[in-house]
């Protein structure tokens, strides 16, 4: 098979546009043809108006050695590449100890999964609910303003992911196809086959409940065992004569002791006390950068249009995104993050008396408004301002304290405060909302926000605003909307680990995904859970 790439055809183009294009590339007749499949497919809309759909396919043909000697210096004319992933490893019968995974996000999930299909039988532990109760828990929030500490958007089965657009693409590198594996999986778990293809796939909250279910039963059937409302409270570690750090087990916050040489940490960016808890028993722990800001919303037809022109609306597009960066004269970068086309804005608290915005898009993204986080880096100099101690722990009690502060400004009721862009630029307070209502529920309280976060981040923003609206025009229109404030975008501590991704002063101890500071969004998560599993079956085996 063969695999023909960089196939440029109009938007609009008939369905047997395909097959007659490839055959005028190859130069070759339509009985050469036996066959193809979309292995990718990409829009360049750079040109509003003449947007044209790229497609990546795979091509049967008898002519397959003779087309490759006769394109030889056709770089988008390759072999096929084989991008089936193959397990590292088997477990052996009568293994004495069973593997922990803590944490059930799309890095625990796969770390979980791939330890279950290797013969494993790990035992999973999840501080949360199962995730259709939880849906529920995190519905209390949004509809009774009742917040369940241990069961929301950060905490639960599905992980935070479970509560966003459900992008599922990234920047990593993959050469072993890790990221294959998690879309095979996830459509084996009841995704839409099309994530296999599309450039930009994304599953949405719903469809995300019942593929996390489904991973759920797999492992089960597999050995697996899957505990909910079992939070960690503390590890069990064992010193060598010669200074050697060996994890020996969890104690749970019943008091219940599990024996495990091999633990994976999925914890997620939320889990606070965990952090806490790793640091106070020795483990290595760094502040790391992270971005504060908030949630903006504009109509989607109003970013449609600006992206599509008069091709917005186009069934092919869907509804349209964007990823915008501006490097503001006092040396911050604001940019866009976790944008929802056609979603909502959540309140994604996980502790009493702090407010947290997120955002969130179903599959269809049929929603009236787009909304994006509008944020601005930070680094672990700036958290001096907030916990002078130089802990690792210094950019929680940033998020804290803005967490707080936000609260009060909400009204301390789990309203979210906030401005339109036209008052938040002129410097002055909004008293009521136009055009754009704001999206997030329970409810959103006018005023300013010029006090939700530190001085500099505040002039960035109000910098970058107009440069975003010299990109995608509408952008800085008066009514848009800002909700504050948006600071778990990453997590804010790093758990160093070695060449064997274990703790870097603490062995068995796998810190993984994006509360380990080592992913960022729901493919990168569970590529990680991949190779920390991959990780935990070589170090049993002694490979």
């Amino acid at each position: 098979m063969l695999r023909l790439t960089d196939l440029k055809l109009p938007l609009d183009h008939p369905a047997d546009a395909l097959a007659a294009a490839i055959l005028r590339r190859l130069g070759i007749e339509a009985a050469a043809l036996t066959g193809y499949t979309v292995a990718k497919r990409s829009y360049d809309a750079r040109k509003r108006g003449a947007i044209m759909l790229i497609y990546a396919l795979d091509i049967e043909t008898p002519l397959e050695a003779e087309l490759l000697r006769r394109h030889a210096d056709d770089p988008h004319l390759q072999p096929t590449p084989d991008t089936r992933y193959r397990l590292v490893a088997r477990a052996p019968a009568g293994l004495p100890l069973r593997p922990l995974v803590i944490g059930t996000g799309p890095c625990g999930l796969f770390a979980g999964l791939l330890l279950a299909q290797m013969g494993f039988r790990p035992i999973i532990l999840e501080r949360g609910k199962a995730v259709r109760e939880r849906t529920a828990d995190t519905w209390d929030l949004w509809r009774k303003r009742k917040l369940h500490p241990e069961s929301n958007v950060q905490f639960g089965e599905g992980g935070a992911g479970t509560f966003s657009d459900g992008k599922l693409y990234s920047q990593i590198r993959d050469p072993q196809h890790h990221g294959r594996k998690v879309l095979t999986e996830f459509v084996k778990a009841g995704a839409p086959e099309e994530i296999l293809y599309l450039s930009k796939p994304h599953i949405g909250t719903f469809r995300l409940v019942t593929m996390v279910e489904n991973m759920r039963a797999t492992i089960e059937a597999l050995g697996g065992e899957i505990r909910f409302s079992q939070r960690v409270d503390d590890l069990a570690v064992e010193t060598d004569a010669d200074g050697t750090r060996q994890v020996r087990g969890v104690v749970l916050a019943g008091g219940e002791q599990l024996r495990a040489d091999h633990v994976v940490l999925a914890v997620g960016h939320s889990a606070r006390d965990t952090f806490a808890m790793l640091h106070a028993r020795g483990v290595y722990l760094e502040a790391k950068p992270f971005s504060i800001g908030f949630r903006i919303e504009h109509p989607q037809s109003v970013i449609d249009r600006a992206r599509f022109g008069p091709q917005a609306g186009h069934p092919l597009l869907g509804a349209a995104d964007y990823k915008l960066v501006h490097h503001a004269g006092n040396g911050r970068a604001v940019y866009s993050f976790c944008m929802c086309p056609g979603g909502t804005v959540v309140a994604a608290m996980s502790e009493p008396g702090h407010m947290v915005t997120n955002g969130m898009s179903q599959y269809s993204r049929n929603e009236r408004n787009a909304n994006s986080a509008i944020v601005v880096g930070i680094e672990p100099s700036d958290f001096a301002a907030y916990d002078g101690s130089g802990s690792p722990l210094a950019g929680i009690a940033l998020q804290r304290a803005l967490e707080s502060h936000a609260y009060v400004l909400g009204g301390e009721n789990c309203n979210a405060p906030g401005q339109l862009v036209g008052d938040f630029l002129a410097g002055r307070a909004s008293h009521d909302f136009g055009d754009v209502q704001p999206s997030y529920k329970p409810g959103v309280t006018p005023g300013s926000l010029d006090s939700a976060l530190p001085a500099y981040a505040i002039a960035a923003i109000r910098e970058a605003l107009p440069a975003f609206d010299r990109q995608i025009r509408g952008f800085v229109m008066h009514d848009a909307v800002l909700t504050g404030v948006e600071t778990r975008t990453s997590s804010p501590v790093r758990i160093r680990r070695d060449d064997s991704l274990q703790s870097l002063n603490t062995r068995g101890l796998y810190p993984a995904g994006e509360g380990a500071g080592y992913a960022g969004g729901i493919l990168s998560a569970a590529v990680d859970g991949i190779k920390v599993a991959e990780a935990v079956a070589r170090d049993i085996l002694g490979n």
